[in-house]
């Protein structure tokens, strides 16, 4: 495990996220544009990205980058820096303050390092293969619970996939006495599911970006995350279902049902 690496993740996600709360305390300012239905990007994301891999650039040359709005660098040390600038863009131009930087780091096609910093409320999450996840200074651990009726489960829906499919887990969900719960920032809702806020997470369809980062923070808390490949994630993305053991079994049977073409 590199600590640098996890040191200089927390920093600089700490500091592009002072960066966007400047973007977002002047909406007006704001140059918005659509990348599809509810897709949505502003030059804060473009500019706080380019910040984002200035900063790796400079302090680890040798790693690949791969983010949401700026072209792949290829990497020779082996390490990549998985990134995006602002998740929940959506919420943000709208002045909704439910939205986060994320980095994840990879070696070897696993997770090392995952840092998700919501600036709205000074939270850092963040974590590292075998060496547990943290909100601040604190330890997270998976919530317990009796089953889908003792929770929340987050519920991700994106214009990638059909639109029955959201709808058909969460009507089944509500059918076995679940709630879910939707911020529109699939990477918050990860970082919720690793502190114990929610019992589960699921989507039909996520990008590496959004994801790579709290899927490791929910192992490391105690959780399950469904097995995926890294290097498809990183080219095609993928289906993300993820929670406490006490529910992940039923909720992933309940998802493969709904997210059926």
């Amino acid at each position: 495990m590199s600590v640098d690496r996890l040191d200089a993740a927390k920093t600089i996600a700490r500091d592009a996220g002072s960066m966007a709360m400047a973007f977002f305390r002047d909406l007006t300012a704001l140059d918005i544009q659509s990348k599809g239905a509810q897709d949505l990007v502003s030059n804060a994301d473009l500019e706080v990205e380019t910040f984002v891999r200035a900063k790796i650039a400079e302090q680890f040359p040798d790693d690949g980058i791969v983010g949401e709005e700026h072209d792949d660098v290829p990497s020779s040390s082996g390490w990549t820096w998985v990134i995006d600038p602002i998740d929940g863009t959506a919420n943000f131009v709208r002045g909704i303050p439910q939205w986060c930087v994320i980095l994840a780091c990879i070696q070897d096609e696993q997770t090392r390092i995952g840092v998700i910093f919501e600036p709205s409320t000074d939270e850092m999450f963040w974590g590292s293969s075998e060496q547990g996840a943290y909100l601040g200074d604190t330890k997270l651990c998976i919530a317990q619970s009796d089953g889908l009726h003792d929770g929340s489960v987050g519920v991700g829906m994106n214009g990638r996939t059909a639109s029955h499919m959201a709808a058909d887990l969460i009507s089944e969900l509500s059918a076995r006495g679940g709630i879910f719960f939707r911020n529109a920032s699939g990477g918050l809702m990860l970082a919720y599911v690793a502190a114990g806020r929610l019992i589960g997470y699921t989507e039909p369809h996520m990008n590496a970006w959004d994801c790579l980062a709290g899927q490791l923070l929910i192992k490391e808390a105690g959780g399950r995350v469904e097995y995926q490949n890294t290097s498809d994630m990183l080219r095609v993305g993928g289906r993300v279902i993820t929670g406490s053991p006490d529910i992940f079994d039923e909720l992933l049977a309940m998802s493969e049902e709904a997210y059926k073409v």
